[in-house]
C-alpha cells in the first residue's frame, strides 16, 4: 500500500475539490464521475448507491483511479490508483454520508446530508492507494 505524504493530504483535504473516479465497466469500457471524498487514514471514502454503475464496475472489478486536480495557476493534482471494497453497514454509511455533507456543504447542513444519504441502499466505498502520485506547481 501506498501512503500520502503531508502535502499530497493537505491538498486533498483543502476546500471542497471532488475527486474524478475512473472504474472499468464489465465489458472493459472506462467509466468516470466525480466524487465527494474524504480521507480515513491512507484510505480514501466516498459514498455510492447500491444500483450505481461505480458500484456495479467495482463489484465487477475493484481496480480504480481517482484524480483530484486543481485547476487554477500553478496547477497541482493528486492521482490515487488501488483497490475498493463496498459497505453497506449503515452506522457507518450515517458516519460518512454526515462528514462529506459536512465537508462539501458546509457543517451546518453535515446532519441533513447525512439524514438524507444515511439510508439503507447507500453504500461506504474505501480505496486502499496501491499507488499515489502527487504534483505541485505543475505550472512552475
Amino acid at each position: 500500500m501506498n501512503t500520502f505524504s503531508a502535502e499530497c493530504r493537505a491538498f486533498l483535504l483543502k476546500g471542497a475539490r471532488t475527486g474524478k473516479l475512473a472504474t472499468v465497466r464489465a465489458d472493459g469500457r472506462p467509466h468516470v464521475v466525480p466524487i465527494w471524498f474524504d480521507l480515513d487514514g491512507d484510505t480514501l471514502i466516498f459514498t455510492t448507491w447500491h444500483t450505481s454503475v461505480k458500484a456495479n464496475n467495482i463489484r465487477h472489478d475493484n481496480r480504480v483511479s481517482i484524480c483530484v486536480d486543481d485547476e487554477q495557476p500553478p496547477f497541482a493534482f493528486a492521482l490515487i490508483e488501488g483497490t475498493a471494497t463496498l459497505s453497506d453497514n449503515l452506522k457507518e454509511i450515517v458516519h460518512w454520508a454526515t462528514r462529506l455533507g459536512g465537508r462539501y456543504m458546509g457543517q451546518d447542513q453535515a446532519e441533513a446530508y447525512g439524514k438524507r444519504n444515511g439510508v439503507v441502499g447507500e453504500l461506504v466505498v474505501r480505496v486502499t492507494p496501491a499507488k499515489v502520485v502527487f504534483q505541485a506547481n505543475v505550472a512552475g
